[in-house]
């Protein structure tokens, strides 16, 4: 909460709103917007912190976020999440203020999402959001004519990256080509962001705006070699041009290991297959001295607790159809309790349709966001989840709550154009293959598998429907290699004979 937005937006709320006020006035005493009831997403908007807090704001003093900023320096013991230490090394980097004060030892738990959080943070992107923000701060600026134009200029340089796009369904992305058509609304962009630079009494943090915008444009104008440049489409086709970094590595060296302070890095999915390296080239510790490793063994009686189970190969690959019948007779064999983990939410929905009515058990279906619909399965005792998404990983599921894993797909990473570009610095596709994309793979199933089994009396039947991933199949091998030694069938029988080997009396009521 920002008090002196806050102060404005409550001298604007009517009397007789007595929920808005409400909420507002229990905002003058938490700072969190979280834990404010009933704050509604206008008033959230219009009381939140600004991107950055003006120097002369008359509230800067007695304000309770710059005291929290301030107090979060004293503490001795600091705990953010990967982004925000990323962001407090890139001011070190750049002799900034500190986000962070300095620290003697860095401990990073969940380690391996570092490169993505790395990836997001060194990735510039400006979407028509951003550039419809510009134009109005230039409108409240008194600057509305040079505000259309650039407006208009924007897009120009849209429609040239749209047109001939057919409809999109879904999230998508592209390499991004420079076509004559292109270049010149490129150009046009960038040179009417420079002229707000010569605007009569421009506010800084308007030409900061402005700055960073022109400097992106500029970046696909020249096809900087150290940036990856495409272009996200949403689901409406509207583009947001992005700029990677193509030294990720490099960049969390400088960033976070050259300073010489003793890290640990630790997570359940750090080695694939039993194997850092792919994790330290992501790292930018592939060459990195002195380097330690040490992995701690399961607690966990996989041999005894887990049976792996794989559908008989056919020759035929498995449709939505034939993995929904396959999904009917594992829920059946151990009575519900089951959580179905795909890669796919459209995927998700079509064998949970081709499911319905299948089964007596209450059946739920987690989309994004889905705290509400999980929390229920929990309750339900013995019931059947459909999950995608954050579902693989950091969801906890103890005891009998999930005695049955499906794994509908393996979780191969999904190519982008970031991917395209690594690929292009491997000879040849297969190489590719089994240095990115097969380590890739084993350390999501891994996260996915650690669904199963929370504690040591937790017993888990865990089946992969991939014909891949099967006795016989091309990734079969790899797959094994991922997950911890446990029996391994093809018969339903088997399934059935471990339920009832495994549970007790009042599991199946």
């Amino acid at each position: 909460v920002c008090d002196a937005r806050l102060a404005e937006r409550a001298s604007l709320v009517q009397p007789s709103r007595k929920r808005q006020r409400n909420s507002l006035r229990i905002a003058e005493n938490i700072l969190d917007m979280d834990h404010i009831p009933e704050l509604s997403r206008y008033d959230r908007c219009r009381i939140c912190v600004p991107q950055s807090c003006p120097r002369d704001c008359f509230m800067r003093l007695d304000c309770r976020y710059q005291q929290y900023l301030r107090d979060s320096m004293k503490p001795d013991i600091q705990i953010c999440n990967h982004n925000y230490l990323l962001a407090d090394a890139s001011h070190r980097l750049e002799n900034r203020p500190l986000l962070l004060r300095s620290y003697q030892a860095l401990v990073v738990d969940e380690a391996h999402k570092l490169p993505d959080a790395a990836r997001q943070m060194y990735t510039e992107t400006l979407s028509p959001h951003n550039m419809d923000e510009l134009c109005l701060l230039l409108q409240q600026a008194h600057y509305k004519d040079f505000a259309r134009h650039l407006r208009t200029a924007f897009l120009t340089l849209s429609f040239s990256c749209t047109q001939g796009l057919s409809k999109l369904r879904g999230k998508a992305s592209e390499p991004f080509v420079l076509t004559p058509f292109r270049r010149a609304a490129l150009i046009d962009c960038i040179a009417l962001l420079q002229n707000v630079g010569g605007l009569p009494d421009v506010p800084r943090y308007l030409l900061n705006r402005r700055g960073e915008a022109e400097s992106l444009l500029r970046l696909f104008l020249l096809e900087v070699p150290t940036r990856i440049l495409y272009i996200d489409y949403d689901a409406d086709g509207q583009p947001t041009f992005c700029a990677a970094s193509s030294r990720v590595p490099q960049l969390l060296r400088s960033a976070l290991w050259n300073t010489r302070e003793p890290a640990i890095l630790t997570s359940g999915t750090l080695a694939a297959a039993g194997d850092f390296s792919h994790t330290e080239q992501l790292l930018g510790l592939a060459a990195y001295r002195p380097l330690r490793h040490f992995r701690a063994n399961s607690p966990f009686n996989y041999k005894k607790k887990c049976l792996l189970y794989f559908p008989p190969r056919v020759k035929m690959q498995m449709d939505n159809r034939k993995m929904a019948e396959e999904i009917v007779r594992l829920v059946g064999a151990c009575h519900g309790h089951a959580l179905v983990l795909f890669t796919s939410y459209r995927q998700m929905a079509e064998v949970r349709a081709l499911t319905d009515g299948q089964w007596q058990y209450p059946t739920y279906q987690a989309w994004r966001n889905g705290g509400r619909v999980i929390q229920q399965f929990k309750e339900s005792g013995n019931g059947v989840l459909f999950a995608a998404g954050s579902c693989w990983e950091g969801i906890d599921f103890p005891g009998d709550m999930v005695s049955l894993l499906i794994i509908a797909k393996l979780p191969f990473p999904i190519p982008d154009p970031v991917s395209d570009y690594e690929r292009r610095q491997y000879p040849n596709l297969r190489d590719y293959i089994n240095a990115e994309v097969i380590p890739e793979m084993q350390k999501k199933l891994r996260q996915g598998f650690g669904r199963a089994i929370r504690t040591e009396q937790d017993s888990c039947v865990v089946a992969i429907l991939d014909e891949r991933a099967g006795i016989g199949g091309k990734y079969h091998d790899a797959a094994l290699a991922a997950l911890p030694t446990c029996p391994i069938t093809e018969k339903i029988e088997d399934v059935q004979q471990f339920i009832r080997e495994q549970k007790r009396p009042d599991y199946f009521l």
